[in-house]
């Protein structure tokens, strides 16, 4: 069984069970007069609402309007500078956080996932919680977390895992058979009998 024709697809829970690709899913909204933006769950779950309602663009959440006027591009960053509901992580911030920490700072994901959540508190503690972050690699068991919707390393990390003997290019082959199947809620994991894709 092929993945259908989006033209073919009637409803939300029907178009859930496949993979998609983030610019099939802006082509698709584009088509269907849906709004573009966001991540690649929220095209997603914005197609199965038109899907099931014929055609309406999904109602968003209002968002809390942003308190803070501090200018993270423009404004001179100091360890007591408080972090506001306002952050951002351009220049101003990365040039910052380099000075502070040196020329090995990144601005990884999941460093920028707890300033965001910390509001209220210093550059200071952003420092410390950088080193933190990185003193996790010491542990030679240390993974970092992959993004739900980053299905693809998931699967790659998870295959090699349960078969080392394999190479990364063996593994996409198994890849491209997978995400052509129907899966609950179109979410590619690896399982064991992946291995059997291929005869």
């Amino acid at each position: 069984m092929s993945r259908p024709d989006f033209e073919d697809i009637k409803t939300g829970r029907e178009f859930n069970q496949w993979y998609w690709l983030k610019e099939e899913l802006v082509d698709i909204c584009q088509r269907s007069n849906l709004p573009t933006y966001g991540r690649k769950f929220d095209l997603r779950d914005r197609i199965m609402f038109a899907l099931d309602n014929g055609g309406k663009v999904k109602p968003e959440p209002k968002k809390e309007k942003t308190r803070s006027k501090f200018n993270w591009a423009k404004s001179e960053l100091t360890v007591d500078t408080r972090i506001t509901d306002t952050i951002t992580f351009g220049p101003n911030f990365r040039r910052f956080m380099k000075n502070q920490i040196g020329p090995k700072f990144s601005c990884h994901s999941d460093f920028m996932d707890w300033v965001k959540s910390n509001a209220g508190k210093t550059l200071k503690d952003a420092v410390e919680e950088w080193n933190s972050l990185e003193r996790r690699k010491e542990n030679p068991g240390f993974k970092r977390d992959i993004a739900e919707n980053n299905m693809y390393s998931q699967y790659i990390r998870d295959f090699l895992e349960d078969n080392p003997n394999y190479t990364i290019k063996d593994v996409k082959k198994y890849w491209l058979l997978k995400k052509q199947l129907p899966m609950k809620n179109g979410l590619v994991k690896y399982e064991k009998s992946d291995l059997e894709l291929i005869p």
